[in-house]
């Protein structure tokens, strides 16, 4: 479900068309690195693992705001989600 959309998001990206399939959008394998800048991945890596709109959003205020520049890959990138959700708003 989408939780999100372009207008919800709260800081600037790149948007470079990505087909849908693309495993930069379907995050599948896990390895694949989410390009923090690219709009429409890091669209799609919050509406795949948020449960509502509210934990998209502190989702991306993370990525943009917290998430150290060595971990990349998508698998990484929601497990220091996990590790880190209760240090932030």
């Amino acid at each position: 479900m989408a939780w999100i959309g372009v207008n919800d998001l709260q800081f600037k990206y790149s948007w470079t068309a990505i087909p849908p399939d693309d495993a930069r959008v379907t995050g599948k394998p896990d390895s694949t690195f989410l390009n923090r800048g690219e709009g429409y991945e890091v669209l799609a890596f919050l509406n795949r693992v948020s449960s509502d709109k509210a934990g998209a959003l502190k989702g991306e205020r993370m990525i943009k705001s917290h998430l150290p520049g060595d971990i990349r890959s998508h698998k990484n990138v929601l497990q220091w989600l996990i590790d880190n959700w209760g240090k932030y708003i």
